[in-house]
């Protein structure tokens, strides 16, 4: 059976809060924090908006997340950001930062899609124009794609498993997973768990090439995110950090811990670009055997699922995921679990996404209610079709919830699904 995993800590950087309690207030109110970017306009990109946290860098130094010396190397980067959400996790589970050896049974796994691809440039054309020796000693630290996990552990002491792992949308509740893993089988006592993003002019204008970002509510930024939708005409990029800790539980007893919720299993796989599957596209047949999977991981019935926080992007995809929750559940029309997607508030914070969504599902579960759908005023018929409109809400329900599933489908045909629970003696 393997150990009983529970979640202890939990920090989130979004761009509709910073903190869990703003974090929290925006998600019960259906709060947006998508704007309007003058940067965007100015480099002629047909979205001009985003998801971007309302951030106060100065803060990484007066609350101690960092020292003056690497402070300037972080400022608008996923490092910064996966840093505080990460030191936040960390103190709402109750723990102390500072250690004189290192914490053997504590490890981390951390996600992100690409290094500071804004620092890159700088080395670029220091190298460029032969000024290489003025580029510092810290570029490194913000070119490779480890530096995030480099610095949460390095800030904690963390002695155990030290992973950074990189699919795409799937990035975060896959990390979440493997931290899950690792506990379950003995190998930790404790994983601090998550994943980050900083969408970068460079990563904006990439996607924004390939037309499939949201271009037509550039100045009505908090409607540009529309899952579900009919006037749905692509995603809204995002940035932030979602963090967890993530213990076995006896372990968590045994120091009197907080506990938020338990993980009970979950499921991570690749539809390997076959039958439908493509780079950009999800194989639905691996899409259904991934829930599958993680309900069966989970030793839980498809009828006990009462919420299902979605990928649902607001792309052409969205009917398509709606078909593969029902046909791996087995349940349709007015029998269909309540569902809601984040990216309607946040849009679609790529890497960090399954992190901060699954914060956001524990918050749920928590204090008992399922978050609006925000502009889906106008439903997809073909979505309307599939299921009852009221398991798709546009106001925020006062519900318990004891189980839901959070699952996210990435670039490159890569899939996962976490299972959560409210925590049962």
């Amino acid at each position: 059976m393997g150990k009983r995993v529970v979640v202890t800590g939990m920090g989130v950087v979004s761009p509709n809060g910073v903190g869990i309690p703003a974090f929290l207030h925006a998600i019960q109110n259906g709060i947006s924090g998508i704007k309007f970017m003058p940067r965007y306009q100015e480099l002629n990109f047909s979205c001009q908006v985003a998801g971007m946290p309302a951030f106060d860098w100065e803060s990484l130094k007066t609350k101690n997340y960092i020292s003056e010396v690497v402070f300037h190397g972080l400022k608008g980067t996923n490092i910064g950001y996966g840093l505080v959400a990460a030191m936040d996790a960390w103190a709402d589970s109750g723990m102390d930062c500072e250690t004189e050896e290192p914490r053997w049974e504590t490890g981390c796994v951390f996600g992100n899609s690409i290094a500071d691809t804004e620092a890159m440039k700088n080395v670029i054309a220091k190298v460029d124009n032969k000024e290489a020796k003025k580029l510092g000693s810290r570029v490194v630290e913000q070119a490779m794609n480890s530096g995030v996990t480099s610095y949460i552990s390095g800030r904690l002491g963390l002695g155990n498993k030290v992973v950074t792992n990189s699919s795409a949308c799937a990035t975060g509740t896959q990390a979440i997973l493997m931290g899950y893993e690792f506990i379950k089988d003995g190998y930790a006592k404790r994983m601090l768990v998550g994943s980050t993003e900083h969408v970068d002019t460079y990563v904006y204008g990439a996607f924004d090439s390939m037309r499939v970002l949201s271009r037509k509510f550039n100045d009505t930024p908090e409607k540009a995110s529309r899952p579900m939708s009919i006037t749905a005409g692509g995603f809204v990029p995002g940035s932030g950090s979602g963090a967890l800790v993530l213990e076995d539980l006896d372990f968590a007893l045994e120091r009197g811990a907080h506990i938020y919720a338990e993980v009970l299993g979950g499921s991570s796989n690749s539809g390997g670009q076959r039958l439908g599957g493509t780079m950009t596209a999800a194989n639905s047949t691996g899409v259904v055997r991934c829930i599958t999977e993680a309900m069966s991981m989970a030793g839980i019935g498809s009828d006990q699922i009462d919420l299902i926080s979605g990928h649902l992007t607001a792309t052409n995809a969205d009917r398509q995921e709606i078909q593969n929750w029902i046909t791996a559940l087995g349940r349709g029309g007015d029998d269909f679990p309540l569902t809601n997607s984040l990216k309607s508030m946040i849009g679609h914070s790529l890497s960090a996404a399954g992190s901060i969504e699954t914060v956001a599902s524990i918050l749920q579960i928590v204090h008992g209610f399922v978050h609006p759908n925000i502009n889906f005023e106008d439903p997809n018929p073909e979505i309307a079709n599939l299921v009852s409109l009221e398991k798709l809400p546009v106001k925020m329900i006062k519900k318990e919830v004891n189980i839901a599933a959070k699952a996210n489908f990435g670039f490159g045909d890569v899939n996962s699904c976490l299972i959560l629970s409210k925590y049962n003696k």
